[in-house]
């Protein structure tokens, strides 16, 4: 019998699922499942990572979310069955985070994924969705009125998700679940690919609700009973209710959407009538290249600059150009210091475009480095602006383009060494001192970390089973998520709603909003990113600036200069360019 697993916990629930998407799909493959689900809580974090992993293997993904309410509904399975479909799951993730508040910057408010939604946001942006129903411990009325509600809601579309608990009362709770008026569906609940990962869950169960393994009690879980299982032992368990089995699989069926679906356009920009984005930006560069050469550009650079915008326009990559252009336009206007770098130096339009500075006279050229017809890949330009004045372009970006079409990169936080020990060393109950110790050999690599010899010498004892099992949970732990935080400055911008893409969510920094894809998953989706990024010496260049104007003439004292401004001051005395603009 073919199965599907349609429940499915990823480590990018953060601090619930303890496998990555790569293990749970590489296992769902061996394990001869014909489909695997992911469905991470109020989040889609995973998906891109889960898409690349499926695809490696072989395997079909169904991609959705796990819904909770601020409300009595109870936790809903969302499966969208189209683009669209998609895009409102997208957009009611997106309102839901918008409701957050700021303020709570701890690991543990930004490990919960939190998003407050209701039984109205659902009905809004339910059409197209497939919806399997979480059962509670308890099925009293309340969670009776809520199936009948969702059957009159999202009928033909709505199932009940039933798995065993390992109970004595499993087999009356499957009766009852199936005497319900929605259909049941056979899931496990999967929080990780093998049974052996059991006690990492254990270990991030604490973690995340800030206590002690010996004080946790019921919050643990029974049992390691929650981990993908092949369709042979899904049919035994299950052999009672073979239609719940066949119905995960119809449900695959159901649901057409795949990631693959999700086409990338980059946003329009202001153009002269009469000209593509194309000539707009050839008029351009050759406006720049006239300020930059004003005795003539020399016939090389002309010949390079051609050759450049034939790329250019045969990656359709002109836009992206003008974007950056016009965010420079506004940095220049606003008398705020900017300056291209990275492999955009490489360009001689960026140069023209007033992006760099690097006169592509003055060195080799090599722009293959930064764009290139054989790998395809979306341009970068990285630009710096004064760290205290960069807030001034991501805000005029915010508001040139809307929140609903730009948003900043995630950065996903993954546990490294140091931090791995010191909150699995908390959880198993080890000295502060003792983790403070074990945390300070981090910087060991492969089998030296934390090896018996660096055990000894910090005086922890190497066959205590406690600092044994602790470090063997940090070392499965380490790599793993830990939760979402904001790029430094990467924005993605798209032409239509970028929420209808990706969910957008609200960042601890007020006024900032970034998506749930980090640059990995926005480049493995073709996604392109602009860098708007903050660099502090633009900052001690421009009060150089201003207190030459304000002390014009005067004779300095080096001890009345800044400690953090006396290398420009320096230069500036010994008549040297600074060579950046």
């Amino acid at each position: 019998m073919a199965y599907a697993e349609l429940q499915v916990a990823s480590a990018f629930s953060f601090l619930r699922g303890a496998s990555s998407p790569e293990e749970l799909a590489a296992t769902a493959s061996v394990l001869g499942l014909s489909a695997i689900g992911i469905t991470d809580l109020n989040s889609v974090a995973g998906v891109v990572r889960m898409y690349d992993a499926a695809k490696e293997v072989g395997i079909r993904l169904v991609v959705g979310a796990r819904l909770s309410f601020r409300d009595a509904t109870p936790d809903l399975l969302c499966y969208p069955r189209d683009r669209a479909a998609w895009g409102r799951l997208t957009r009611l993730l997106t309102v839901g985070k918008g409701r957050v508040p700021h303020g709570d910057t701890s690991d543990a408010a930004k490990a919960t994924n939190r998003c407050f939604l209701h039984y109205a946001d659902l009905l809004e942006h339910g059409e197209g969705q497939i919806l399997l129903v979480v059962a509670p411990d308890c099925l009293d009325g309340e969670f009776r009125a809520n199936v009948q509600r969702l059957k009159q809601d999202f009928r033909g579309r709505a199932y009940i998700a039933a798995n065993r608990r390992y109970r004595g009362d499993d087999a009356s709770r499957l009766r009852m679940l199936a005497d319900l008026p929605l259909p049941m569906v056979a899931t496990n609940d999967v929080l990780y690919h093998l049974p052996d990962r059991r006690p990492l869950q254990d270990v991030m169960t604490c973690i995340r609700l800030g206590c002690r393994i010996g004080q946790a009690g019921l919050a643990l879980q029974p049992n390691a009973e929650r981990h993908l299982k092949s369709p042979k032992e899904m049919a035994r368990l299950f052999r009672d209710y073979p239609d719940a089995v066949a119905r995960a699989q119809d449900i695959v069926e159901r649901c057409g959407f795949s990631l693959e679906a999700l086409s990338y356009e980059y946003p329009d920009e202001p153009i002269p009538p009469g000209l593509t984005p194309d000539e707009h930006l050839a008029k351009l560069t050759w406006q720049g290249a006239s300020v930059r050469y004003p005795n003539g550009v020399p016939s090389h650079i002309r010949d390079t600059i051609e050759k450049e915008l034939r790329i250019i326009a045969q990656l359709n990559y002109a836009r992206y150009f003008l974007t950056v252009h016009d965010i420079v336009h506004y940095a220049v206007a606003h008398d705020i210091l900017c300056q291209g770098r990275g492999s955009a130096a490489n360009s001689a339009v960026c140069y023209c475009l007033h992006i760099t500075a690097v006169d592509p006279a003055q060195i080799s050229l090599l722009f293959e480095r930064f764009i290139s017809t054989e790998r395809r890949e979306p341009p970068d330009i990285d630009v710096d602006f004064e760290h205290e004045r960069r807030e001034e372009v991501i805000q005029y970006i915010y508001q040139r383009y809307g929140r609903e079409r730009a948003g900043i990169a995630a950065t996903v936080i993954h546990y490294r060494p140091k931090r791995a020990i010191r909150e699995v060393g908390k959880v198993m109950g080890l000295s502060e001192d003792a983790t403070a110790a074990l945390s300070a050999q981090s910087w060991h690599a492969g089998e030296e970390l934390w090896s018996d010899d660096c055990l000894r010498e910090i005086g922890l004892d190497p066959h205590s089973l406690v600092v044994r099992r602790t470090i063997e949970l940090a070392r499965q732990l380490v790599g793993l998520p830990r939760h979402l935080s904001q790029h430094v400055g990467g924005f993605v911008l798209t032409r239509g709603r970028l929420d209808e893409t990706v969910p957008i969510g609200r960042a601890a920094m007020d006024k900032r909003t970034f998506i749930e894809w980090d640059k990995d998953d926005v480049d493995a989706l073709h996604m392109m990113k602009v860098d708007v990024l903050a660099l502090g010496m633009l900052t001690c260049i421009r009060k150089c600036f201003d207190l030459i104007d304000q002390h014009k003439g005067e004779r300095w004292e080096l001890a009345t200069v800044p400690r953090e401004q006396k290398p420009v001051y320096d230069m500036l005395c010994r008549g040297e360019s600074l060579g950046v603009f």
